[in-house]
């Protein structure tokens, strides 16, 4: 196999020679082929060559299917704590307050710990099998720490800090992996495996509902620890990178020829004009922008999470109602992901982001409505709507963010862009709390509607740097890395 170059006119196509890997042989033992590099027009360099059995010994779809477990098994942290909370504050004595802020605590250290396990990662000191380890141990401590600790502060320290990251730690290893080993066509993968994020947590829901009571909360938190633990170290197992700058050896990285699914999801979401670090990201304006409506998404989909199950009890709806708004919200909160990415990758990652947060803010207000008209089932519809924007959100972030800054340093870029969630954390969980305290619940959702309606205006000003609108600050970048 060969490609021809399209270059610009004077530019000649740039090779390297065929070579081998130092490390010749895959994980089965067997011999790899050798591999050569690609300089496209920009400078941009593709590996190509080696196909994902020759790397793995399996197909790389096992790069999809296994994090899509394990975010399964961790989702049962988030999506179904505002289910327990009742028999965990009658358990240990907690205010509500508490148990507020003991998931807010639990999302800024699930959130905050990604950068740095994104640095130690690229930088070689942790692999991606051993994070995924650290992890699973980690989790198991978080729930052990929920059901036999009655101190609010140590069940903080235990599940808070943590189980936080510990499910931060497979998180961002998880959604990682999707990115870096599928470069060509990431949207609907990404939002495949970040959908188990959400959806893995349903039985829980329902268990924590209908099963889980002051008799039974030890044998029961003490059971899902260890379920936890085990389908993460599984799924750990197998898990390894590819090689810094890889590409599916049939497509050609520089006419995008071999695919006329991947030319499709290429041509609406061009690959990164270079590989940026995370100061040049950070440079061109467009990490920072993306932090910023990160935190605000993100807190409003934390607010809904926390506060739908309680909102929908003091409306006056069963516990039926409350417990099937928490599934239906997981539910779709999960197939949401996988549907947006499906279709980012068809219409473009950035509008398709910019329609997900608009229904996100809209569903605050009409959750209100539903409340204020007693209706459960326009209640279950907004639940819908506000499951569905309030998590298609994320894998659209995570694969912009290699589409904006490469696949080399994307566990630190993406890793810096998800920190955001720290932030809004704090606001969506805790200080969520307070405003309801203090306005009641239609000004909580109200204000909550309008923040979401002001990060879909700021993602409208996202632009590719390097491309349309951005040139110039991708090249005083390069200017100063070069100086």
């Amino acid at each position: 196999m060969r490609f021809i170059p399209r270059l610009k006119p004077g530019i000649p196509p740039k090779e390297t020679p065929m070579t081998a890997d130092p490390v010749a042989t895959n994980s089965t033992g067997a011999e790899r082929r050798p591999y050569r590099e690609v300089t496209d027009a920009r400078g941009r360099v593709y590996r190509i060559g080696e196909t994902d059995r020759d790397i793995l010994g399996h197909s790389r779809n096992l790069m999809v299917y296994l994090p899509w477990v394990a975010m399964m098994a961790i989702s049962v942290f988030e999506y179904a704590y505002g289910s327990a909370e009742d028999t965990l504050s009658h358990a240990h004595g907690w205010t509500q307050s508490n148990t507020f802020w003991i998931l807010s605590i639990w999302v800024f250290f699930q959130a905050g710990i990604a950068f740095p396990a994104g640095w130690l990662r690229e930088k070689g000191i942790l692999t991606a099998r051993r994070a995924m380890y650290t992890g699973a141990a980690m989790c198991l401590v978080g729930f052990l720490a929920l059901s036999h600790l009655h101190n609010v502060w140590l069940a903080i320290l235990g599940f808070g800090v943590i189980g936080g990251l510990g499910a931060g730690l497979v998180y961002a290893t998880c959604i990682n992996m999707v990115g870096k080993w599928f470069p060509e066509r990431r949207g609907a993968r990404t939002g495949f495996v970040n959908g188990g994020f959400a959806y893995g947590s349903l039985p829980f829901i329902f268990i924590f509902n209908y099963a889980f009571d002051t008799a039974n909360y030890h044998r029961v938190l003490d059971l899902i620890g260890v379920y936890v633990m085990v389908v993460v170290l599984v799924s750990a197992f197998f898990f390894k990178d590819p090689p810094k700058n890889w590409w599916p050896a049939e497509i050609d990285p520089l006419t995008h020829a071999g695919d006329s699914r991947t030319g499709t999801a290429l041509a609406k979401n061009p690959p990164a004009v270079k590989q940026f670090t995370p100061k040049e990201a950070i440079r061109t304006g467009m990490l920072p922008l993306m932090w910023i409506s990160i935190v605000m998404t993100a807190g409003v989909s934390i607010f809904g999470i926390s506060f739908q199950v309680d909102f929908a009890k003091d409306v006056g709806f069963g516990p039926l109602v409350a417990a099937s708004s928490m599934g239906v919200m997981a539910v779709i909160n999960g197939v949401g992901r996988g549907v947006v990415g499906w279709l980012s990758d068809r219409l473009g990652r950035k509008p398709t982001l910019v329609c997900v947060i608009v229904v996100l803010g809209l569903a605050q207000f009409g959750v209100i409505w539903a409340g204020d008209v007693k209706s459960e089932w326009l209640f279950l519809f907004f639940a819908f709507l506000s499951g569905f924007g309030g998590g298609a959100f994320y894998p659209l972030f995570a694969a912009l963010t290699p589409d904006y800054f490469g696949e080399n340093y994307n566990a630190t870029n993406y890793g810096l862009v998800y920190s955001g969630k720290l932030v809004s954390g704090l606001f969506g969980g805790g200080l969520g709390s307070m405003v309801v305290g203090a306005w009641g619940y239609n000004g909580a959702y109200a204000l909550a509607g309008g923040i979401s309606m002001l990060a879909a205006a700021i993602a409208l000003l996202l632009r590719q740097p390097g491309r349309a609108g951005t040139g110039a600050k991708v090249g005083a970048v390069q200017a100063q890395t070069a100086a």
